[in-house]
């Protein structure tokens, strides 16, 4: 074989730069993340650069959670492309795991501005809005998400969750069996089912308006200790769960429950 036929056999044999991302970028979709990573890589071996690489590494970071990477990355392709609704939903889906919630607020605000908003950007304000307990803002996003995309479990779990913060149980079992019914398999979604079903039954105190998180604490810390002594296992159990979520403003879980809008279909 002469070194012209062997010099072609290689060529044809290695894609060029821009079809070996246009590869990766279909494999990190298809949620084969390995393969995508060693198709990136070979890419960049073979010379590729510029911004489509740009935002492969952003969201293999991101697809990967490495969410300080990926935050780095995004608000770098935020800086050439700042009305870009999906890099400033993800930078601040980032932000929001990695603790910075002033910032994830800024960028998903950022997200939420655009035309072209997707759910995962008002899920996310939701998480954001409970966190800060401005329940407003909460409904308003979680309305937007559900208008959006009606069938996300997600959705449904978050606001729930919401309601759950407010002591609104019956109004939180609603939506928990709507994001059970969507997804039976989510043993997230099924705990809080378990609880606010175990608050609807056990009749736990409700939340009065315009009460500190600390002083509901208090309240369903002594319902719970009155059902102790008395011997109401249950209710105390479903009254000690609400009086923590309620005095640590629920931060981890509502970060375990922004995580699932990450999956892909």
């Amino acid at each position: 074989m002469s070194v012209l036929v062997i010099a072609a056999a290689i060529a044809t044999a290695a894609p060029a730069p821009a079809e070996a991302l246009s590869e990766a970028s279909h494999a990190l979709s298809s949620g084969r993340l390995e393969q995508a990573r060693i198709m990136i890589g070979n890419a960049v071996k073979a010379g590729a650069q510029g911004p489509q690489l740009d935002r492969l590494l952003a969201d293999l970071a991101f697809e990967t959670r490495d969410y300080r990477i990926a935050l780095a990355r995004y608000e770098a392709l935020l800086a050439s492309h700042p009305g870009n609704a999906l890099l400033a939903e993800r930078a601040g889906i980032s932000a929001f795991h990695l603790g910075d919630v002033e910032r994830a607020t800024s960028l998903i605000a950022l997200a939420t501005a655009s035309p072209a908003t997707s759910w995962r950007a008002w899920n996310a304000r939701g998480v954001l809005a409970d966190w800060r307990g401005d329940w407003a803002e909460a409904d308003l996003a979680y309305s937007r998400a559900a208008k959006a995309a009606p069938d996300r479990p997600e959705i449904h779990n978050n606001l729930g969750w919401s309601l759950l913060a407010r002591g609104r149980w019956n109004e939180a079992l609603g939506s928990l069996e709507q994001a059970a019914l969507l997804d039976p398999r989510s043993a997230r979604i099924a705990n809080n089912l378990e609880l606010a079903r175990a608050a609807v039954s056990e009749d736990l105190p409700r939340r009065h308006d315009g009460e500190s998180d600390g002083d509901w604490a208090a309240r369903l810390n002594d319902a719970g200790v009155v059902a102790d002594i008395g011997g109401d296992g249950k209710r105390a159990i479903a009254a000690f769960a609400q009086a923590i979520s309620a005095r640590h403003r629920w931060f981890e879980r509502a970060a375990n429950n922004l995580a699932v809008t990450e999956s892909r279909q």
